[in-house]
């Protein structure tokens, strides 16, 4: 079997590339070895976050990410369930972050906002509330159905995918699996955080270890949340925030009032799906081989990030999960470990974020520029 392009993994790395691939005309396939996607890509927010990406790059390639998200979705079949962003601040050195943030290009209409013009809109936030800033550049798909939902698609638009394949050995052409052999003229390597399967060492030369999060989903509140939501601890974790020099005394003033929620990388994101649940999390902690169990004592951690956040008791917990992803210093790296392969890790946790503008710069890399 041949093809023009092979993707190794379907998650939302490799269907990025899938996608921009098959805009170029190629043919494509797609290999996968697990019998669907369950990784990292349908555990998360399903939250295409632009608002607070690292300054530079990963910003740009938010922005772009998008734009496509938003043209694909009503083609392919995914419902956006909310717009927009609201960041509130519980302290003030958090919304002198805010104010920071919303004075520079990556605050571009967005909106700083006092905490009556918040409570004013949004009836749901909870107590000591400064203010916040209003973000119109987001939006929010339900990751577990848009993921099926866009292998569908890009099944009636080409695109061939063989499930259940893992891939042994690379080299090029040949792509050797437990089932056929198959030949492609570009191969692009998207595994997530499959560190030791193919090019090992790349990994290890871009220093990759894994990051475990907690996720929850609760009951329905029974009111709507108009838009996702994030409070002070996001400010210390997302570099558009973190990286401002007005951070330094907002983490001061959490290492202070909740080192244990720094200390298990606990942040909250509050998203609401179709049926009314919430997807709320999470939390970060790092290491090659994270234990597979789940911590009620970091769940408890989240929940009370969220009665600060909002004005509303947790309702009941139906859902947990733990997820895990890439993580390293970088946002994301491209290497070339042979000619005409590409191997592509997000290794930050934006994949459904930053994933198809960097599937754009992968096939400008390795076939120039789509004119």
């Amino acid at each position: 079997m041949s093809y023009d392009v092979a993707i190794v993994g379907a998650g939302i790395v490799g269907l990025a590339h899938a996608l921009i691939a098959v805009r170029r005309g190629l043919k494509v396939v797609v290999l996968e070895r697990g019998a669907a996607p369950t990784g990292a890509s349908i555990r998360n927010f399903g939250f295409i976050t632009v608002t607070g990406q690292g300054a530079g790059d990963t910003w740009r390639r938010a922005r772009r990410s998008r734009d496509i998200w938003a043209e694909i979705a009503p083609k392919s079949g995914i419902e956006v369930l909310q717009n927009g962003l609201l960041v509130t601040a519980q302290r003030p050195e958090a919304l002198s972050v805010l104010e920071a943030f919303a004075a520079q290009d990556m605050g571009l209409e967005c909106q700083v906002l006092s905490a009556a013009q918040v409570r004013s809109t949004f009836d749901f936030i909870g107590r000591d509330l400064c203010g916040g800033l209003f973000s119109p550049h987001e939006l929010r798909v339900q990751s577990r159905h848009a993921i099926p939902a866009l292998v569908s698609w890009l099944l009636a638009q080409g695109v061939e995918f063989h499930f259940e394949t893992p891939v042994t050995e690379i080299a090029a052409p040949d792509i050797c699996t437990p089932r056929a052999k198959v030949k492609a003229a570009v191969i692009i390597v998207c595994p997530g955080d499959d560190l030791n399967s193919l090019y090992p060492h790349v990994f290890d030369a871009h220093s990759v270890t894994r990051c475990q999060l907690h996720m929850l989903r609760l009951a329905s509140p029974g009111r709507r949340l108009p838009v996702p939501v994030m409070s002070d601890l996001s400010m210390v974790r997302y570099k558009g925030y973190a990286e401002l020099p007005e951070s330094a005394a907002l983490k001061q003033r959490l290492m202070q009032e909740q080192p244990d929620h720094l200390a298990a990388g606990v942040h909250l994101i509050v998203t609401q799906d179709a049926d009314g649940s919430l997807i709320v999390g999470d939390s970060h902690h790092y290491g090659r081989a994270p234990e597979p169990f789940y911590d009620t004592q970091v769940e408890a951690l989240i929940l009370d990030a969220f009665c600060e956040a909002l004005n509303i008791q947790p309702p009941p917990v139906i859902e947990r999960w733990l997820g895990t992803y890439a993580s390293a210093p970088n946002d994301m790296f491209m290497a070339s470990p042979e000619p005409n392969v590409r191997l592509v890790v997000v290794t930050s946790g934006t994949g459904a974020s930053t994933a198809f503008g960097i599937a754009e710069e992968t096939f400008n890399d390795v076939l120039g520029t789509d004119d």
